[in-house]
């Protein structure tokens, strides 16, 4: 296999040995959580990985990068599932959706009535939206990492600590919308969410001189979901970068190491 030369100190492998560099990508599984179907799965792509890599000492270039994929697909995987479960939206404090910050003026001007209730009613149908629609970007973000290049790839073991999701960002987030739209509008009619919000305006509408407000709850929704999505992809990629408890395997040192 050719090799590249002239490369940073980050790219160039030595001492990495075919055993050792086995067992590191085999353990990637059991640091991101995966099923045992998953952990076999992983554990024959990664001796497909290595298999030209016999004798030489280290991974060439296209073997890092396929390595850095499979960590992404795994990371991404186990990030969707989190959020897509139920109140994996609504009972995490750090992507729960809270109201559009007009309806929150409206919440406000209830309570004394006694009607705030309804404003907590449909906050909590907006985040049963997004959980839903989670799962829908699984196959954007496998799509997305399958496309990456060589040149992506080196971008992103060089970058920030964020570089892989500003790369999700940049090449997903308006296929992503599009992707996740009709399905948070066709949850918020079916949880009643359109209902709830028209009969809290209509609440509103009843009280003296206050201000017409109003929100789009279902680009609200779409745009927040993808916020905890991303937020959650930011995150396992930090650890593995910054976080030796996270980043447990040889590989992942390798790969993200200084050098």
């Amino acid at each position: 296999m050719s090799r590249t030369t002239n490369r940073p100190a980050r790219w160039t492998r030595r001492g990495l040995l075919k055993s050792g560099a086995v067992g590191a990508i085999g353990g990637l599984w059991l640091s991101s959580g995966a099923s045992p179907v998953r952990a076999a799965n992983l554990w024959d792509s990664a001796k497909e990985l290595l298999e030209g890599a016999t004798g030489s000492g280290g991974l060439s270039e296209g073997e890092i990068a396929r390595g850095l994929r499979e960590a992404l697909r795994v990371g991404t995987e186990r990030v969707v599932e989190q959020v897509g479960e139920f109140d994996g939206f609504n009972l995490d404090p750090k992507i729960h959706i809270p109201l559009p910050g007009a309806l929150s003026d409206v919440q406000d001007a209830l309570k004394p009535l006694g009607l705030s209730g309804m404003a907590d009613d449909l906050e909590l149908r907006l985040n049963r939206a997004a959980e839903r629609a989670a799962p829908e970007a699984q196959a954007l973000f496998f799509d997305a990492i399958s496309q990456m290049t060589l040149e992506d790839a080196r971008k992103i073991l060089d970058g920030p600590d964020d570089a892989a999701t500003q790369y999700f960002r940049r090449t997903m987030s308006p296929r992503l919308s599009k992707r996740m739209r009709p399905i948070v509008s066709d949850t918020l009619a079916e949880t009643g969410a359109y209902r709830a919000y028209d009969d809290m305006m209509g609440e509103y509408k009843t009280l003296p001189l206050v201000p017409d407000v109003q929100a789009d709850i279902t680009d609200y929704t779409v745009e927040k979901a993808l916020d905890g999505i991303f937020y959650y992809v930011a995150k396992e990629e930090a650890a593995i970068r910054n976080n030796p408890a996270k980043r447990t395997t040889e590989l992942l040192q390798k790969v993200f190491g200084s050098g």
